[in-house]
């Protein structure tokens, strides 16, 4: 007897979806499914990503400062409202994040040259082998997550929710 695929088993997003054709059959689903899936699957690979960073000693957001910060380039240095504005984050959010990133060695904060009034966020050589690490962790979570798909699979779907980032 033959398994089915993965992809073709009934999930809990099916079992959702029948529950509202049940009540409601004049519904159309088929955006439920998309973006409840959408919604697992960053929910569960994010949740492996967070245990892969913490393994490196930083949270899921703290990544995100050291990350913005090692991928700027040489000097590894930004503003914090350039890395507010990146991360989407409010003045107060970021302020917290870079207290515990400078209090663990990641970084430092030292006058804006050009600034006065400005502060600059320098990533330092322990945070720029943590990102380092953490991001190769992170990739590789999200590689297992992928492990069945072609690279031109990735490349459609990656294509696709492009499409569908664009409309939202």
């Amino acid at each position: 007897m033959s398994e089915t695929p993965a992809h073709s088993r009934r999930d809990a997003v099916d079992a959702i979806t029948d529950q509202w054709f049940a009540v409601r059959p004049e519904l159309e689903t088929g955006p439920m499914a998309v973006f409840g899936r959408i919604y697992r699957i960053a929910r569960t690979v994010g949740d492996e990503m967070e245990r892969a960073y913490g393994r490196h000693g930083v949270s899921r957001g703290e990544f995100d400062v050291i990350g913005t910060l090692r991928r700027s380039g040489e000097p590894y240095t930004l503003s914090p409202r350039q890395l507010s504005a990146t991360l989407m984050l409010t003045t107060g959010g970021m302020t917290g994040r870079l207290d515990k990133l400078e209090k663990a060695g990641l970084l430092y904060r030292q006058p804006d040259p050009h600034d006065r009034r400005g502060l600059q966020v320098v990533l330092t050589e322990r945070g720029l082998e943590v990102a380092d690490a953490a991001v190769e962790a992170g990739l590789e979570v999200q590689r297992a997550a992928l492990a069945d798909w072609s690279p031109e699979e990735v490349e459609l779907l990656g294509g696709l929710l492009r499409r569908l980032m664009a409309t939202v």
